[in-house]
């Protein structure tokens, strides 16, 4: 029976041998910035043809467009983080995944979601900005924070 079980090396999450609970080729921060960053890029891709449609094609409201928008880049993160940039952290499962996904929406989806409406508040109410550059302002703007979210809590590692 115990043939069904993969060799350490082939585990998506080996545990050190000092037996500290530290992951072995778990990458640096840097490396997890990178991917966080590499699929954040393709997430503002998601939001930009979102809030287009929405706003250009549909012609919903520039804050309603924008919170759908938003909307749909944290569900689409999140699925690429789970599978990519944290894949060595969780065990992606029904089980495990909506209850991470339930914290990824109300940290990193909210922080995304109220600083996008915020930040567009003020530069496309007030400063009379033009809505697209003002949402990749209002994303980069929060972009940090939810990496420092992600990191310490929705993906936090287990033991």
């Amino acid at each position: 029976m115990t043939d069904l079980i993969p060799p350490a090396s082939f585990r998506r999450s080996a545990i050190s041998p000092a037996g500290q609970g530290t992951r072995r080729g778990a990458p640096p921060k840097l490396v997890r910035w990178l991917k966080f960053n590499f699929v954040g890029g393709i997430g503002i891709g998601v939001q930009f043809a979102a809030l287009f449609v929405l706003k250009s094609l549909l012609n919903f409201e520039y804050l309603f467009a924008t919170a759908f928008a938003v909307e749909a880049a944290v569900v689409h993160n999140f699925v690429w983080h789970e599978q990519f940039t944290w894949s060595d952290r969780v065990r992606s499962s029904w089980r495990h995944s909506l209850p991470r996904f339930a914290r990824f929406n109300l940290t990193t989806g909210a922080v995304s979601i109220v600083g996008n409406l915020a930040l567009m508040r003020v530069m496309v109410g007030y400063g009379h900005m033009n809505y697209l550059p003002a949402n990749a302002l209002a994303i980069a703007l929060c972009s940090l924070a939810n990496f420092l979210v992600s990191e310490g809590w929705v993906f936090e590692e287990r033991s």
